[in-house]
């Protein structure tokens, strides 16, 4: 089966959030199933492009608005991922230093269209196209009703939403951006007003699936407005669990640890890299470290991190680490608060991937608060690393997470507040305390089966449900 997944996203080429490590695997284990999986991303002017090689594999013009523009095909030249990789360049809309701005209809715009035109001047076209959030989310409706993609109208499109808190909306204004198509269905891009691609790919595609099987059922209820259009196409819609790529996320090979672990080696190689952690962060190594890592936003709970942390920090004898940015409020009440609690309290405002994979495998415990969780990778890189994640009980955290007090591994509570962060933080550093049954669950947790495995071929199923 030839797959093609359209994606704004995929590590490493580009990465800002779980997108793009489920972009960055999934077609890779959907390779090794037998298939023939690729990916089509835009191409920016970030670190990744510029310093490796590309070469052009086509180009040609694409028109948005009765405007001309070029764009041209590139693969990377050394890089291998299992899997081919097509990077879209536009110079006049695409090109920027940036994923995502704060206006962006244009430039995936631009992308979604010249990724179509392409695909239309391949010999063998794709059996299903595969779309990732919003960003794509116009392509199913493009395949469907646009004249000069005529040639796409039976190929299958399946949707992935990763996050329905961002929909892509942009006024009828701008619908001349879109090639040319039969009026009368105008229809299938609106919601409320708006041009609106996400809604618009769930009216259009042939399959809808979420990250999680919970985000789903959660969706019905909380969607940002697109609760009863996903009731209405609740037959074609599926819940799908999220994976890892266990090659990437390998504390045996893993080149950014400090010191490699396995089962027999695991006390020994944590605490050589919590000890690099607290050395370097000036914490106290004998305290049990919890850890965030993430985006500053309001879906992540970190809004209420300042007032949990500073509860916690003045009763409870813990460390904490966080590495992340977002909320520029949020960034600053941080800050302070590591002035005025330096030896118990740091923060890395950015991101480092190094450094996040140190703490995955340094921390004691990964905290995990979020409002909204689609899947979560993050529990699930933690648990692999024998760190007990503590988290909210949402999404894919709920499908991936059992209470202690349940026989289970971690520790969740119901709600984001500060009263509930403090009170599973206290039961979770009891546990520290007894190290004879917290080492037996940090060995227990390490040999969960959170690999792509399943989920490839869970996909594939959806696949084949459409292309037969």
């Amino acid at each position: 089966m030839k797959i093609i997944h359209v994606s704004a996203e995929c590590y490493p080429i580009a990465k800002v959030g779980g997108l793009a490590d489920v972009v960055g695997a999934l077609p890779k284990y959907q390779n090794t199933l037998g298939h023939d999986a690729s990916v089509i991303m835009p191409f920016y002017n970030i670190p990744f492009t510029q310093n490796n090689a590309f070469e052009k594999v086509s180009d040609g013009i694409i028109s948005m608005d009765e405007k001309d523009y070029d764009y041209s095909i590139l693969k990377p030249t050394s890089l291998d991922l299992g899997f081919d990789i097509f990077l879209v360049h536009v110079p006049d809309v695409l090109f920027k230093e940036y994923v995502y701005s704060n206006d962006d209809t244009e430039r995936f715009m631009a992308f979604q269209i010249a990724a179509l035109t392409w695909l239309s001047t391949q010999e063998v076209f794709p059996d299903v196209v595969h779309c990732h959030d919003h960003h794509t989310g116009l392509v199913p409706f493009m395949m469907q009703q646009c004249h000069i993609f005529n040639s796409f109208k039976k190929i299958p499109t399946v949707l992935s939403i990763h996050n329905a808190q961002y929909q892509g909306w942009f006024s009828h204004d701008k619908i001349d951006l879109i090639p040319e198509f039969n009026r009368e269905h105008t229809g299938l891009l609106d919601w409320y007003g708006n041009i609106n691609p996400l809604a618009s790919a769930i009216k259009c595609a042939w399959r809808v699936n979420t990250v999680s099987p919970s985000y789903m059922e959660e969706l019905k209820e909380n969607a940002n407005h697109l609760e009863s259009l996903l009731s209405h196409e609740a037959e074609k819609c599926i819940g799908i669990l999220n994976g890892i790529d266990t090659d990437v996320w390998d504390t045996k090979t893993d080149s950014y640890l400090i010191e490699n672990y396995d089962l027999k080696s695991v006390q020994s190689g944590k605490q050589a890299n919590k000890k690099w952690l607290c050395d370097s962060f000036e914490l106290d190594e004998t305290k049990p470290l919890f850890a965030f890592i993430g985006r500053l936003v309001y879906e992540k709970g970190s809004d209420l991190f300042p007032e949990a942390f500073e509860q916690v920090l003045n009763n409870q004898d813990v460390s904490i680490l966080l590495l992340g940015s977002g909320e520029q409020n949020t960034e600053e009440r941080l800050l302070q608060l590591k002035e005025k609690y330096q030896g118990k309290f740091n923060a890395f405002i950015g991101y480092d991937e190094k450094l996040s994979h140190i703490i995955y495998a340094g921390a004691d415990f990964l905290l995990m608060p979020s409002r909204v969780e689609p899947c979560g990778l993050n529990q699930m890189y933690s648990l692999r690393y024998g760190t007990i994640p503590v988290v909210r009980s949402i999404g894919g955290l709920k499908d991936t997470i059992v209470d202690v007090e349940d026989g289970g591994f971690g520790f969740t509570h119901e709600d984001t507040t500060v009263e509930q962060i403090v009170s599973t933080v206290s039961r979770a550093r009891q546990l520290f305390e007894d190290q004879k049954e917290f080492k037996k669950i940090t060995k227990q947790i390490m040999q969960i089966d959170h690999s792509w495995n399943r989920s490839a071929m869970a996909y594939i199923q959806m696949y084949k449900s459409i292309t037969n």
